[in-house]
């Protein structure tokens, strides 16, 4: 039953991402989203505990604590005086898989005075791909050792990216820490476990969306894989089974209650309800108001793709090269579907900074041009050279860039994740010119998005209408056009900027009663769409032809990629 809306109440949604994380205060009798506040993780601002040489990317847990406190106070400041009293509810998304190795009280092991500057005993970011080896161990042994396939509900194989490949490359690596953890979280579990009171392990309540699509959690084999094949992968992974998780929850359930400690540190009341965590992405679509044969893309410096399909129409269909199809992992009752790009945006930033390294460089040897002057420039160029590329890039006709470029940069997420693929671009000439080049990478990255779109629909995921989040759209006329040239598919663009912590916040007003279910949630607090970009005819006839060349190259030099 409904709460009378006689009074305002309001929910916050807390979105960590990978530099910042905000809280969003939204009313729930309208969905107005009445304040919001960014704060930044300091240490991961400074590029602490990263070695992008060796893909490996970490993140202190103080950042979290620290940043939630100045993001939910900060916010709270923007409210009239009193307002936040009216605060009933809260939900919370991260990053993932972001998992960090605990003790036995659930402790991130980098709270502690030995390990405080061990990036090992850290939460090890989703971007982070230094456990290809120990996912290739995965694979491996889950289709030859005569078990359960456990890949089978994560589309046939397992990531670098996700839970057990990061558990298992630290403790292979790193004795000291082995020798202390105990148990292995997941960010989206940590923090409602945290402002909760609830650590431990053995009582923290864990996200489906997270167990299912990242760490192979299913109910057909009562939960996580088996112990004896992960004594099979690996004897150090002996006795993690039984030290993590059998049991799952979906976002619409409470993870807890903020404790007295909590409200005093973020200016809230205490006893308030928290939603189960899940990931960004997921929640994200919620936010963008997902539903049936719906396509939520959310693009920024990656993508991540999703679908909620009914259990009748998916049966017992398992779709081959995704990450993951669980039930309840985005709607609560219906099987949730992910795949995603491991590099958008980055792909190009990438193009930008290779550009401006030689400009630079140049810049800041001149003698005669001061600090201050050549600082400004710099700036500039790095803040403009992206609109100017596009703005060139749009006039050049579709088949006279004369290249077709492979988008995988970093690596392949989807369909068919493969970590070890590099980037390609085919038909360079001494005319090629830097926006063709570009336009070829923009256009990479859309052929990209249809290969995921495709595998859907190869498999009878039926979709009729794709919406957009994230920066991109909010952004990038250009990308967004090229995108819906490709598909062949109208684009809606989600009028809200802050999708994801939207729909964290609706699952915030779903445990505090406010509304029975996360779909009446979007129906009151939904922001609907901005934009739509409709595709060109012509142009999406010439991209017929030229997605066909782009997996032809890729199926040419997958395998030279890969010893590159």
């Amino acid at each position: 039953m409904e709460k009378s809306m006689a009074e305002s109440t309001y929910v916050l949604g807390v979105d960590f991402g990978t530099d910042s994380v905000r809280a969003l205060i939204v009313d729930t009798r309208s969905g107005e989203e009445l304040v919001s506040h960014v704060s930044t993780y300091q240490r991961w601002s400074e590029g602490r505990y990263c070695d992008p040489d060796k893909n490996q990317f970490r993140q202190h847990p103080l950042d979290y604590i620290e940043g939630l406190e100045s993001a939910v106070r900060n916010a709270l400041t923007k409210l009239p005086q009193g307002s936040g009293k009216n605060i009933v509810g809260m939900g919370i998304d991260t990053t993932g898989s972001t998992p960090c190795l605990v003790d036995e009280a659930g402790r991130p092991l980098a709270l502690s005075e030995a390990f405080t500057d061990n990036p090992n005993a850290m939460f090890i970011l989703w971007k982070d791909h230094t456990a290809i080896a120990e996912a290739e161990d995965i694979n491996h042994k889950a289709r030859t050792w005569g078990g359960t396939d456990f890949t089978k509900y994560s589309g046939g194989s397992y990531s670098s990216e996700w839970f057990w490949s990061k558990l298992l490359h630290v403790i292979r690596h790193d004795k000291k820490v082995q020798k202390v953890v105990y148990s292995c979280v997941e960010h989206c579990d940590w923090m409602p476990a945290l402002l909760t009171g609830t650590e431990n392990p053995s009582a923290m309540k864990r996200s489906r969306c997270a167990a299912g699509h990242k760490a192979m959690w299913h109910a057909e084999w009562d939960g996580l894989p088996s112990e004896e094949f992960w004594v099979e992968v690996d004897p150090n992974l002996e006795g993690f089974r039984s030290r993590c998780y059998s049991q799952t929850f979906t976002s619409d359930q409470k993870a807890g209650h903020l404790t007295q400690e909590w409200a005093n540190r973020l200016g809230l009341a205490a006893g308030i309800p928290i939603a189960l965590g899940a990931l960004d992405a997921h929640m994200g679509a919620v936010g963008g108001g997902i539903k049936p044969r719906m396509l939520s893309k959310i693009i920024g410096t990656s993508t991540c793709d999703m679908m909620v399909v009914p259990t009748d129409i998916i049966g017992d269909h398992r779709i081959r090269g995704i990450s993951g199809q669980v039930d309840g992992s985005i709607i609560p009752g219906m099987i949730g579907l992910e795949a995603g790009q491991s590099a958008f945006g980055d792909v190009y930033a990438w193009f930008r900074n290779l550009l401006s390294w030689p400009f630079e460089s140049v810049l800041h040897s001149l003698d005669w041009l001061d600090r201050e002057t050549s600082a400004r420039i710099s700036k500039d160029v790095h803040d403009n050279l992206l609109n100017i590329l596009s703005k060139e890039s749009q006039k050049i006709p579709i088949e006279e860039t004369g290249l077709i470029a492979l988008d995988w940069l970093n690596g392949r997420r989807n369909p068919d994740a493969d970590y070890s693929l590099k980037g390609a671009i085919a038909g360079l000439r001494l005319s090629t010119s830097a926006p063709k080049f570009y336009r070829a990478l923009v256009e990479s990255t859309a052929y990209g998005a249809k290969s995921i779109a495709d595998r859907f629909i190869e498999y009878g995921i039926e979709i009729q209408e794709v919406m957009a989040t994230g920066g991109i759209p909010q952004k990038s006329p250009f990308v967004m056009q090229v995108i819906a040239d490709v598909m062949n598919m109208p684009i809606k663009v989600v009028a809200s900027e802050q999708a994801t912590a939207l729909g964290a916040a609706m699952f915030g007003a779903v445990v505090a009663g406010v509304f029975d279910t996360v779909e009446k949630a979007q129906e009151t607090m939904g922001c609907g769409f901005s934009h739509t970009y409709h595709p060109d005819p012509s142009a999406a006839q010439k991209y017929t032809h030229l997605y066909d060349m782009y997996q032809q190259l890729g199926k040419a030099v997958e395998n030279l990629l890969r010893e590159l």
